[in-house]
């Protein structure tokens, strides 16, 4: 088996040495040896770091993602973990959807001032529901 020392990883994998290293710390990744101070790693670390990439981009923390791999590297991924954050990844779109149509709108309405578009005060209540909705779901 032929052993990839961080640089090589660094630039296959296009993640920064330091961030190697940090996650190394954070126990997502190990190394398996030393070439004298490069560290070594098998060639399965950049399945793991595309892993990890696909995790952050889908927003899970780099905690639950250390939670995804067993002691010895292999994935255990709840699947409930990943209804879960689908979930809020839909709700998270709802709420963006809103904003970008009632910007929209608002770029366009011919009203004399905003306030007195009744589309525009529509939006307005609307997302002052959602936003109350979001911090109360969130500072639970």
């Amino acid at each position: 088996m032929q052993l990839l020392d961080i640089a090589e990883v660094s630039a296959r994998a296009g993640v920064p040495a330091s961030a190697l290293r940090f996650y190394e710390e954070k126990g997502l990744i190990a190394s398996v040896g030393r070439r004298g101070l490069r560290r070594l790693f098998e060639p399965v670390v950049l399945d793991h770091l595309a892993l990890i990439a696909l995790g952050r981009l889908a927003g899970f923390s780099l905690e639950e993602i250390a939670g995804m791999f067993s002691p010895n590297g292999r994935l255990r991924i709840r699947r409930e973990q990943l209804v879960a954050k689908a979930d809020e990844l839909d709700e998270t779109i709802r709420r963006l959807t809103a904003m970008r149509d009632g910007l929209r709108h608002a770029a366009v309405c011919k009203a004399p001032s905003h306030l007195e578009c009744p589309s525009f005060r529509r939006r307005l209540r609307a997302a002052g529901k959602l936003s109350r909705a979001h911090r109360k779901k969130t500072s639970r």
